[in-house]
């Protein structure tokens, strides 16, 4: 072993020593420094997120994914149109690196300055926004969401149109029914008028015969027995088409 080498187990030595003094001095052990620097980079979270807090509104730690129930939900559990949802690795490296936090931050920013368009956008077509925010998922990605439904007076005047259109509709069927109503009664009285006069047809057809049988019975007899039964026919068909009308 050259002096060197010696010279360097030597100093190692000597700090370990130093370290170790110190340690009992105080009477803080090396697990518990370890237990200390993590309290520390746990309160460096804490103040990163009330920064941000003060910065932008309402912030949130949370996992979400980036699934379409996963958003729904958020969309639903949260109001207004300042949401801002971080996973909570993500706010980790954000407090702990100048960049990722700058990234980030602007990607916050961008949001929250897209917002007036959104609601603009939206209120051309007749809906309001209930709630938006910006999701940070756990994988770095994100997700912009809005939840919101028609406005009042928009959906005043669509359900006033839909109960025009439905007693409209309720008013056609009713006139059809009642032309229905019309039409069969109207063929109902044709059918009767039908029968009735096939009745008489039948009637006179049977008259005419009976007399043509009783003229050529009574031949020997003379005319006066069939002219007084065809004046017979003549007078019970006129009485039948009389009662008829």
């Amino acid at each position: 072993m050259d002096f060197n080498s010696v010279g360097n187990v030597l100093n190692s030595a000597y700090q370990y020593a130093s370290r170790t003094q110190k340690t009992t001095a105080s009477g803080t052990s090396f697990t518990e420094s370890l237990q200390e620097a993590a309290e520390t980079g746990a309160a460096g979270v804490e103040k990163y997120t009330e920064y941000l807090k003060s910065k932008y509104g309402n912030v949130m730690v949370q996992s979400v994914g980036r699934d379409q129930n996963s958003i729904d939900a958020i969309g639903a559990g949260t109001a207004g149109t300042g949401n801002i949802v971080i996973a909570p690795n993500i706010l980790e490296e954000m407090a702990n690196n100048s960049e990722k936090a700058a990234y980030y931050e602007e990607k916050i920013q961008y949001f929250l300055d897209s917002v007036p368009r959104y609601q603009a956008e939206l209120s051309a077509m007749g809906h309001e926004i209930h709630s938006c925010g910006i999701v940070i998922h756990p994988d770095g990605t994100v997700t912009h969401y809005i939840s919101g439904d028609l406005k009042p007076e928009v959906r005043a005047k669509i359900e006033a149109q839909i109960k025009a259109e439905q007693e409209e509709k309720a008013k056609r069927k009713k006139q059809y029914q009642e032309l229905s109503a019309e039409a069969a009664e109207k063929r109902r009285l044709l059918m009767e008028q039908y029968n009735q006069k096939q009745m008489m047809a039948e009637a006179l057809q049977n008259q005419v015969f009976n007399t043509s049988n009783l003229y050529s019975v009574n031949q020997s007899h003379g005319m006066a027995p069939a002219v007084a039964a065809y004046e017979n026919v003549i007078s019970t068909f006129s009485n039948s088409v009389i009662e008829n009308i």
